[in-house]
């Protein structure tokens, strides 16, 4: 027990509902401030103490493990287990993204300056946002415990945009100044890298909608650390390399890996058919949208190694369960508390004899507690009743409550159930510290109310929360005869469910935001709906693959999968925005589509593939996670950016030439 954290607690919790009522003074914020200080600092020191515990006990453990199976469990291990996983998180992602974008950097462009300043860009970009955080007080969770390495991804794809545009201008104009190379450069990528970036902020702001706490911080951290990097970029990368001297490109990679000029092939030449496979695509996908589910097991967040997962599965299949519920019960007034007092019509001489026990019965009533004639036979048979009914259950193991105690208490009377009388002596002569473990647990005799402590097998296959919780409810004022208003349903297996029945609205508001804002915006960039409507369709389509692929799969929605879809749209429309900004450039040439399609394919078509393959490989580091859920969150991130690449260069292309929003062509002579 911590006095001073529960103290803190009640303090905070009751000033915040102050704040959020408008009622709060300046003294009383004041206060509110002081006491989120000292809460924070008592949480974290009490934290250290408690891994040190944790660091003990598993020393000792550690002595008998070779003559004893042992397994260490509870939500305290769970909780400091957490933590460590997302300090290792944070080391070995940024780490393995930082170390894997220097070598990707070098295959691709095979020059130092070209290593050097991306790496500045985006240590400055990392180092600026993790310093705001800290000052504003923010901190990592389990969700956000991948921030860095995201946010070294997209900086770094804003960074080779401007380096491929600056290439291809060197390319094409080895006359030019390197000043005036770095000015064009920066000139013209500017207003599609704001539009992609403003996109992709929109994308990680719609989490802000999905009203779970933890993703609601993960998308203002990304979308403050988001605004950084396109700032930072587009002021440290044109100084530093205004000066340098002028380089022409290596374009060996090129050369050598003409994805882009393959992709402008198969869309010339296999047009239709892209379009067809584009709309089989989705309609299996929206099949497999349809399967989603948000039904999953808290012990498989973890892999099978872990000390967290061996010992959650001892206590779930062996030793009673390990998601807490309980159920509080309003009882009904026995019929002994009720009855009204009967005159009393004996004779008179009856009376007289009976005058000898009065003495004995004042002493009684003087000396004897109410609470006693609480436990009414009554009251005790509804109660073993309601035990049995949640024992009874399949996905329930361990069920306590007052129930238990009778149960032992009709084996130690010979079979027999207590009557009123040995209940209430019972009562009586229970020492006070027994009865605070045995009794008060499961009674309030002030409230009338009896509580039943339920432990659910997790992982339970056939375990579905709502439909459990649905089931209970209906069976106790069916089976039970116990009114709804008298019933209540608590603890963290409620509060889970709440939260996983959440995530499909949570999903469909995001999402629709999400799309709904890139249609405006791609209508105030384009000023043409047509166009804005081809740029949302290979978008919509990259994300309804991993959506149906999940349903398909069976991989069922949680708070970490449950961001991919907002992210991914938003990450990804940046090719969308940067293939159309190129098009458009290079259609007003000559006004020919499918050429237009071939040189856009051959410049911004690079960059596009470059940051694809970056942001694809940087989220497939995340399999490195001991967290099950970070591991599905970097891969089906990767996969809706391998069909976004994959829409960009071939459905996009084919939707402007079959379309041709632009106009007509010009008629050759």
């Amino acid at each position: 027990d911590d006095p001073l954290y529960r103290e803190l607690l009640q303090q905070r919790n009751e000033l915040r509902k102050k704040a959020k009522d408008g009622l709060l003074s300046e003294l009383e914020q004041s206060e509110l401030e002081n006491v989120l200080i000292d809460f924070k600092n008592h949480r974290d020191k009490m934290r250290l103490v408690e891994h040190k515990n944790i660091s003990q006990v598993r020393e000792i453990a550690e002595k008998y493990r070779g003559d004893a199976k042992i397994f260490l469990g509870g939500a305290s291990m769970v909780a400091d287990d957490l933590i460590t996983f997302i300090r290792s998180d944070l080391q070995v992602f940024g780490s393995a993204v930082f170390v894997f974008l220097i070598l990707t950097l070098w295959v691709i462009f095979r020059q130092f300056r070209w290593i050097l300043l991306p790496v500045i860009t985006c240590s400055f970009s990392v180092v600026t946002t993790s310093g705001f955080l800290g000052l504003f007080g923010w901190e990592v969770t389990v969700i956000s415990s991948n921030f860095i390495s995201i946010q070294l991804i997209i900086t770094m794809a804003i960074t080779i945009h401007l380096i491929v545009r600056y290439r291809e201008l060197a390319g094409l104009n080895p006359n030019m100044d390197q000043r005036q190379l770095v000015l064009d450069s920066t000139i013209f990528m500017a207003r599609p890298c704001t539009f992609a970036v403003l996109t992709t902020v929109v994308g990680f702001g719609s989490l802000v909608l999905s009203g779970i706490l933890p993703v609601m911080n993960f998308g203002w951290m990304m979308s403050a650390g988001i605004g950084v990097s396109l700032f930072l970029t587009f002021l440290i990368f044109p100084v530093l390399l205004i000066l340098m001297p002028k380089a022409m490109p290596n374009t060996s990679f090129e050369s050598r890996f003409a994805l882009t000029k393959i992709f402008a092939d198969i869309t010339e030449r296999h047009g239709k058919t892209i379009m067809f496979l584009s709309v089989a695509a989705l309609m299996l996908s929206i099949v497999g949208a349809s399967k989603l589910n948000v039904e999953n097991s808290f012990i498989d967040y973890f892999k099978e190694s872990t000390e967290i997962y061996q010992g959650m599965k001892v206590i779930d299949q062996q030793l009673g369960g390990t998601t807490p519920l309980d159920l509080v019960v309003e009882l009904d007034e026995s019929v002994e508390e009720t009855l009204p007092v009967k005159k009393d019509t004996k004779p008179e001489a009856e009376l007289e004899d009976e005058e000898e026990f009065d003495s004995f019965e004042e002493e009684f009533e003087e000396t004897a507690s109410e609470a006693q004639y609480w436990f009414t036979a009554e009251k005790m048979e509804k109660i073993e009743r309601i035990h049995d009914y949640l024992n009874g259950l399949e996905q329930t193991g361990k069920v306590l409550s007052l129930g238990t105690m009778l149960k032992i208490g009709k084996t130690l009377n010979s079979g027999k159930s207590l009557d009123n009388f040995l209940l209430a002596l019972l009562y009586n002569e229970l020492p006070e510290r027994f009865r605070k473990i045995i009794l008060d647990p499961y009674v309030s005799i002030e409230n009338n109310e009896a509580r039943f402590y339920v432990r659910i097998r997790d992982s339970e296959p056939n375990l579905r929360r709502n439909e459990l919780l649905l089931q209970i409810q209906h069976d106790l004022k069916t089976k039970l005869d116990i009114p709804e208003e008298k019933a209540r349903l608590a603890n963290l297996l409620v509060l889970y469910n709440n939260m996983l029945q959440s995530l499909f609205k949570s999903q469909i508001l995001t999402l629709g935001v999400v799309i709904i804002s890139f249609l405006i915006m791609f209508i105030f960039l384009f000023r043409s709906i047509t166009i804005a409507l081809i740029a949302i369709f290979p978008n919509v389509l990259s994300i309804g693959v991993v959506l149906g692929f999940m349903g398909w799969m069976g991989i069922p929605l949680d708070m970490m999968t449950i961001t991919i879809a907002a992210i991914s749209v938003g990450i990804a429309v940046d090719n969308t925005i940067h293939y159309i900004h190129r098009f458009r450039h290079e259609f007003a040439i000559d006004r020919n589509y499918l050429a237009a399609m071939h040189r856009s394919h051959e410049s911004i078509g690079y960059a596009m593939y470059y940051t694809s393959i970056t942001i694809i490989i940087g989220f497939s580091i995340l399999v490195l996670s001991k967290f099950i859920p970070s591991i599905y969150f970097g891969l089906l991130t990767g996969l809706a950016m391998l069909i976004a690449l994959m829409a960009a260069l071939t459905l996009l292309p084919q939707l402007l030439i079959f379309l041709k929003p632009l106009g007509t062509e010009k008629q050759e002579v």
